[in-house]
């Protein structure tokens, strides 16, 4: 397929426009200013001990999410990708839906439980096997139990299509 020059000409300021999936790999140096231009606005900004840390959650059905943490000055010093299996062992019974956002931050997505019984969080992340981790929380807001399971796009069709 061929495009019109004047089409190219469009769309190249909205390819430069697109925010960064990942933190640069060298932020020393970098301005909480250069990374917000280069990853876009964050989801969540915490103040951490010495310093904040912005949220950026990521990716085709949010299969990341990226922590940086900024010292006091405001300069990025470090950053991990926290969707990963040993935080998800991080993550306990009793403990609130806050202290679940500390570790994995927003879940990709939220399912309510029947009769107001509470919601359970489901965080895709990178893996094999195409699962997710999941948190229940009951009414009061706490972790009542985790595990894994299968999101709906990797579930196979039992309908057979004959041409």
């Amino acid at each position: 397929m061929r495009f019109p020059h004047s089409t190219l000409l469009l769309l190249l300021p909205l390819l430069h426009a697109c925010s960064s999936y990942a933190p640069p790999d060298k932020i020393d140096g970098l301005s909480r200013q250069a990374l917000v231009a280069t990853m876009g606005p964050p989801d969540m900004e915490r103040q951490v001990s010495g310093g904040t840390r912005l949220e950026f959650p990521r990716g085709p059905f949010g299969k990341h999410t990226w922590f940086v943490y900024l010292d006091a000055s405001g300069a990025p010093i470090r950053s991990e990708q926290v969707l990963t299996e040993s935080n998800f062992n991080r993550i306990t019974s009793g403990m609130t839906g806050d202290a679940v956002r500390l570790v994995l931050g927003r879940p990709g997505e939220v399912q309510g439980l029947a009769r107001s019984r509470g919601q359970v969080w489901n965080y895709r992340y990178e893996s094999y096997e195409c699962r997710w981790f999941q948190v229940e929380l009951s009414a009061e807001h706490a972790v009542r139990s985790t595990g894994y399971g299968q999101p709906p796009e990797c579930m196979g069709s039992d309908e057979v299509i004959v041409p």
